[in-house]
């Protein structure tokens, strides 16, 4: 007998929140391909009218639970009573069938305490030193909410997410994790599951997990992305700068249809100031974090075979809809 934790994604708009119900199994044979279908209300999640309430949930994704008993987290797709894949799905749109695509993904955060609507490390009356002292930083007069965060970070290794690393980040009180996988649909999946566990583990210490791109407004604090690193085998295997350019000239044109699925508020994130490039503008350069799209360093080191960075999807993006438009982008280019 097991405890399956069906997780999927709401239809609020601008920005989807997370739900999940459990289902008891006997009998579960620890396969994917196992999971029953399930259904929800979609009437309490804006997905579906009162009258015709049924939404169908499609086990994508699964891993372990570590923090209950024989349990384990299912990342489902959102599909239609008809069995076509509703319109808040945007996992569905993700066209990279052969796991051509990688992602890795940087998440940032704040961890915010409710007692004074501010982020850990802010003061009732006031707010603390201004920012430089706390990005990858130790001490109690720098790094807060540490506890929080290792205790994620452990829960996410033992599910089996690839976290590849976890760090302070520039204003108080603001962390980041970053994930990758090879294969833009399971990229997202990693995401999604990550969020829900901090989300949970924020229960438990009465702290909430602000995902906003720029929860201090227009203050002196840097917002929150969600930088996504990106390659093919086009740009893992180009070996000349030419390539590059055609796929960062790519993004010129379709400015546009990217920040429409990068998160909300980004206008009030990407300013040109704090590591951003502009909303109004757009730009790509080796190792420039003000640029729209970074070309890292050691791309260029081992002769323009690599990946790139758009560094303007913010905090609270939905990953699938931020990787499947990278990869419509990206499949444009003709070399």
């Amino acid at each position: 007998m097991v405890k399956l934790e069906y997780i999927w994604l709401d239809g609020y708009q601008p920005t989807q929140s997370l739900r999940s119900k459990t289902k008891i199994e006997r009998n579960f044979s620890g396969k994917l391909e196992d999971l029953p279908m399930w259904s929800f209300d979609g009437s309490s999640t804006r997905q579906a009218p009162g009258g015709s309430s049924d939404c169908l949930l499609k086990p994508v994704f699964m891993v372990k639970d570590p923090q209950r008993k024989d349990a384990y987290l299912v990342m489902c797709e959102v599909l239609e009573a008809s069995g076509k894949p509703h319109a808040s799905n945007g996992r569905a749109t993700i066209e990279d069938d052969d796991n051509d695509f990688w992602f890795g993904f940087e998440q940032e955060y704040f961890l915010w305490s409710p007692d004074n609507n501010k982020p850990l490390g802010f003061p009732d009356g006031g707010y603390p030193n201004p920012q430089g002292q706390y990005y990858c930083s130790v001490g109690a007069n720098n790094a807060f909410g540490r506890d929080i965060v290792e205790e994620h970070l452990d829960v996410c290794l033992a599910a089996g997410l690839n976290v590849e690393g976890i760090n302070a980040e520039v204003a108080a009180g603001q962390w980041e994790f970053q994930i990758f996988a090879k294969g833009a649909k399971e990229a997202g999946d990693q995401i999604w599951i990550a969020r829900y566990l901090l989300e949970r583990i924020g229960e438990k210490y009465g702290v909430s997990i602000n995902w906003h791109c720029k929860p201090l407004g227009t203050l002196d604090w840097n917002g929150s992305g969600m930088h996504a690193n990106f390659s093919n085998t086009l740009l893992r295997t180009a070996g000349n700068k030419v390539v590059y350019d055609k796929v960062c000239e790519a993004f010129r044109p379709v400015v546009r249809e990217h920040i429409d699925v990068y998160g909300a508020d980004n206008h009030l994130r990407l300013t040109g100031l704090h590591e951003t490039a502009s909303i109004h503008d757009f730009s790509y350069g080796v190792s420039d974090r003000g640029a729209s799209i970074r070309i890292p360093v050691a791309t260029v080191e081992k002769g323009w075979k690599g990946y790139l960075e758009d560094r303007r999807p913010n905090s609270a993006a939905d990953p699938y809809k931020v990787a499947a438009r990278i990869i419509k982008t990206v499949k444009s280019v003709a070399v």
